[in-house]
């Protein structure tokens, strides 16, 4: 049996974390630029299993601080990465590569560092769901059981996201988030997210549940919607197969359930909060009118990554309104009927 030890100070910095498997086997994601410095504390056994253990480390990734302590063991299945990580001020722009999402500075520099191992991106012009594909290829290389938490979540001015925590499992090329949650609104989103990455293409599935979101939190920098003390729930199920957003949504099948209370909108606050889609429906139903919402109702069936609602109706200050259609998620186009009521 051969034995040894290592107990160092590591510091260590790069242009992705997802460049480390190469230099150390440990699979970790595409990341923006990283830098870390920590105590490693290594069991060496060449002819069982060694244990590294990367304690209280500290560290960025893009302009996120990262804080926590992985234990990587080697050995048979596979080898084995656990821990708890935490980010005290995250920027969801550095979570972006992970989700296949292209947003913010973090992404730019994780883009800059796909441009030099001479990677580009796939993403269709005029298309709004993600295509960047899961790299699911190497998830069988290893299993991984690790804890993380972001206290205060930064994204742009507006959203207002805090304390995202989740419990990230990998087994045999099985991905779990279970659960993923964080807050919003003065509300809460709980979901379980898992991914069967050893599946070919992928298989995917989502369960997700918004509770009492607050409108006039949703939008703080719209002046129209802080006269309403509405709130917004809503439940979404959805398995679909592929190896992108823009797939896993574009096949899906699944329900997804909305109610909201005391609302308030307009066409112009479509306008003020970017909302093309928005805008072009809520021009369709109210025309130009700021109207208030005493409640509305979605239930929609999803079939084939064809959204068709069961309900979908608002009840306002001037009438009962009711929508019929089709929204697909492949195509991105809305095929909608409106019934004005009286």
């Amino acid at each position: 049996m051969k034995m040894g030890g290592v107990d160092l100070r590591l510091k260590f910095s790069g242009d992705s974390l997802g460049d480390l498997y190469e230099l150390t086997g440990v699979l970790l994601p595409d990341t923006p630029p990283f830098e870390t410095d920590g105590r490693l504390v290594a069991k060496i056994d060449t002819e069982k299993s060694s244990v590294f253990d990367y304690r209280g480390f500290n560290g960025r990734i893009g302009d996120s601080d990262i804080h926590g302590s992985l234990v990587y063991t080697t050995g048979k299945p596979r080898p084995k990465l656990e821990g708890d990580v935490e980010s005290r001020q995250l920027r969801l722009a550095d979570l972006g590569p992970l989700i296949g999402v292209d947003s913010g500075k973090g992404a730019e520099k994780s883009k800059r560092s796909e441009q030099k191992k001479g990677e580009k991106s796939v993403q269709p012009a005029g298309k709004v769901l993600p295509y960047d594909r899961f790299e699911t290829d190497k998830w069988d290389v290893m299993d991984a059981d690790v804890r993380f938490k972001g206290r205060r979540i930064e994204h742009g001015s507006s959203l207002p996201i805090s304390d995202l925590s989740t419990h990230i499992i990998l087994k045999n090329a099985d991905l779990r988030l279970q659960p993923l949650k964080f807050g919003m609104a003065g509300g809460s989103i709980a979901a379980n997210i898992h991914l069967e990455g050893d599946k070919k293409p992928m298989q995917g599935r989502a369960d997700i549940q918004a509770r009492r979101l607050k409108l006039k939190e949703l939008m703080p920098d719209v002046e129209l919607m802080q006269k309403t003390l509405g709130e917004m729930n809503g439940d979404a199920e959805l398995r679909g197969s592929g190896n992108s957003v823009a797939a896993l949504l574009g096949n899906s099948n699944g329900n997804l359930k909305l109610l909201m209370n005391d609302g308030l909108v307009s066409r112009n606050l479509m306008e003020i909060v970017g909302l093309n889609v928005g805008n072009y429906i809520v021009g369709a139903i109210f025309g130009d009118d700021e109207v208030r919402v005493n409640c509305a109702a979605a239930n929609l069936n999803i079939a084939n990554g064809v959204a068709r609602p069961q309900i979908f109706a608002f009840d306002t200050e001037n009438a009962l309104i009711n929508v019929t259609g089709t929204a697909s998620f492949a195509s991105e186009q809305l095929d909608l009927t409106i019934d004005p009521g009286e």
